[in-house]
């Protein structure tokens, strides 16, 4: 239940379907700046159409990622995904992908995230098992181009002891976002007198796929928030916008003790972000 197969272009070219990822793995020397894909030589002996169900196999369900976005900074996010069948000869494997693009069953797509590793089944009982797929994305290779980030397709595939089998090629959505986060915040003076200036700076930035490096992310919204040491929540305080360069810099006056935050709700493409700072005053 392996897959590997390297791409010279950006979408994918000739029929594929799901039921590929049951295919020995075609040891190929992958580009490190090119998507990759999978082949189309299905274990069950014929090309199988997208969302095709033999017998009466069923997916009930599936959890990828612990259904959060995923996010990927400047190396490597590995994450699980978890599939649940049931058929009355029981369970024999599953596989899933994440996908990129337009169409999976007739290649028209430019990204794809999957395992080269046989899924682990437990069975629940001799009909239904739930299988685990892990799956590693890298940045510069398959995440090859920052513009890949947004919404994904989960695709999934279950096959039973008998041979039935199920295949889904959009099953659900999954964000995979690029990881956003704060560098240099700092609320200052520490220890500060109460009715003085405290000043709060930082800078948010975003992870480049591209280039593997983070940059300054402008035209940001992001909540200044306290939470003073006896409590247990944040309040949001204001918002203020990141500058052309991501730079963000604003000023409170000092009452009681506590922690000051810079949250960053995230968007399509970025992920949430926080950072931290504890004032005393005195």
């Amino acid at each position: 239940m392996r897959i590997r197969a390297s791409l010279a272009a950006a979408t994918v070219s000739g029929a594929v379907a799901l039921t590929a990822l049951l295919a020995p793995a075609a040891q190929a020397a992958d580009s490190p700046n090119i998507p990759q894909a999978f082949t189309s030589k299905p274990s069950v002996g014929r090309n199988a159409p997208a969302d095709e169900t033999q017998g009466d196999i069923q997916i009930t369900k599936v959890t990828d990622n612990a259904n959060r976005d995923v996010v990927v900074g400047i190396t490597k996010k590995t994450f699980n995904i978890y599939v649940t069948a049931t058929d009355p000869s029981g369970i024999a494997t599953a596989d899933a992908v994440l996908w990129h693009g337009n169409d999976l069953a007739s290649g028209d797509i430019d990204g794809l995230l999957y395992t080269d590793n046989a899924a682990t089944c437990d069975k629940w009982s001799a009909t239904s098992a739930t299988c685990k797929i892990t799956i590693t994305a890298t940045a510069d290779t398959d995440l090859y181009s920052s513009a890949l980030n947004g919404k994904w397709n989960v695709a999934v595939y279950a096959e039973a002891n008998n041979g039935d089998h199920v295949e889904k090629d959009i099953y659900k959505n999954r964000w995979v976002k690029r990881a956003a986060s704060f560098s240099g915040f700092n609320a200052a003076p520490e220890p500060v007198a109460k009715g003085q200036t405290i000043s709060v700076t930082g800078t948010l930035k975003l992870a480049s796929w591209s280039y593997l490096k983070y940059y300054g992310y402008s035209n940001q919204s992001v909540e200044l928030q306290f939470k003073p040491s006896n409590g247990s929540t944040y309040s949001t305080v204001k918002t203020i916008k990141s500058s052309s360069t991501g730079y963000l810099k604003t000023t409170v006056t000092a009452s009681v003790p506590g922690t000051w935050r810079f949250h960053y709700a995230g968007n399509g493409i970025a992920s949430v972000a926080d950072a931290y700072d504890y004032v005393d005053v005195r």
